[in-house]
């Protein structure tokens, strides 16, 4: 439910990061997060006063290629799996900030607050350019929101057309870790899982570790996961309406060969999905769909 705010109790700064314009949401307790136009893509979440996410510093900011790190938006494709581009297009178009109805008639402000969430909201709809790649027509909102060491963020998708259309995708979020051979991931014990290094099936352990290429697709646990990185924690959890959670690391030898972000990048960062990967999302003419990850510094 959307409430009446003052101004003092919201702040949104428009600046430019790598010369790319983007919004800086801040709570009242100081955790703030950048996100850029381009591809509605966070780069930043700092909590606690510490950095969540890992954005590469070799990521290529032109305002059309996709960026390496943060919170990338996979849509409406999930990597290769069909015709369109790598993960689709959301991630390499521009994005709008989204004012609700109550925004419009009552604030003016970028920002507002929703049960207790302090929030920005950006979209994409249809237009020629989507509809170049996809011949759809919807619309997508991404909505960020920020309590004291916590970050969600919702994806909101609306068939504005007559006829049906399928999705897959995913929050594609990299988070930081001070060194991936010391990381532990709990919460996917028995989860049936897809090993893509080793293209087999089987299920998941109590604990998951990291060592060499790692890229599995698990079927999304209801409980919450905890990442352990040294003496920090990090609570992780997601909406029902995203069946997987993907975890990837490229290791070493795989990373040596990606352009855009270092060689020895592998060791700090971890990305565990919110994601449908295996089946895809049907959604019939007018209807809505939403799903979520959440992020808890514990």
């Amino acid at each position: 439910m959307l409430t009446k705010s003052t101004p003092e109790a919201l702040t949104v700064e428009q600046l430019l990061f790598q010369g790319q314009p983007c919004l800086k949401l801040q709570h009242a307790c100081g955790d703030h997060v950048l996100v850029a136009l381009h591809g509605a893509h966070v780069l930043s979440w700092v909590s606690a006063g510490q950095e969540q996410l890992y954005l590469s510093p070799k990521s290529t900011f032109d305002g059309h290629s996709a960026i390496r790190g943060g919170v990338p938006i996979c849509f409406p494709q999930f990597n290769q799996r069909g015709p369109l581009p790598k993960h689709g297009f959301a991630r390499n178009l521009r994005w709008h900030p989204y004012l609700h109805p109550y925004q419009q008639q009552q604030t003016h402000q970028l920002a507002y607050l929703e049960d207790e969430w302090t929030c920005l909201s950006l979209r994409i709809e249809t237009s020629p350019e989507t509809r170049s790649y996809w011949d759809q027509a919807f619309e997508l909102i991404l909505t960020v929101q920020l309590q004291p060491s916590t970050l969600q963020l919702k994806l909101s998708l609306r068939n504005a057309g007559t006829t049906a259309l399928t999705f897959t995708g995913a929050l594609h979020t990299y988070l930081r870790v001070d060194d991936i051979g010391a990381t532990r991931l709990l919460g996917l014990e028995g989860q049936p899982v897809w090993d893509a290094v080793r293209d087999c099936h089987e299920y998941g352990p109590s604990t998951l570790y990291f060592e060499g290429e790692f890229d599995r697709v698990f079927e999304a646990s209801a409980k919450p996961l905890q990442l352990l990185d040294g003496g920090r924690r990090l609570q992780i959890e997601q909406s029902q309406s995203l069946a997987h959670t993907v975890v990837w690391n490229p290791g070493s030898v795989r990373c040596a060969s990606l352009p855009d972000i270092p060689a020895d990048g592998w060791k700090q960062m971890l990305c565990v999905e919110a994601a449908q990967v295996l089946t895809s999302i049907a959604l019939a003419g007018g209807q809505t769909w939403q799903g979520w990850q959440r992020l808890r510094v514990l």
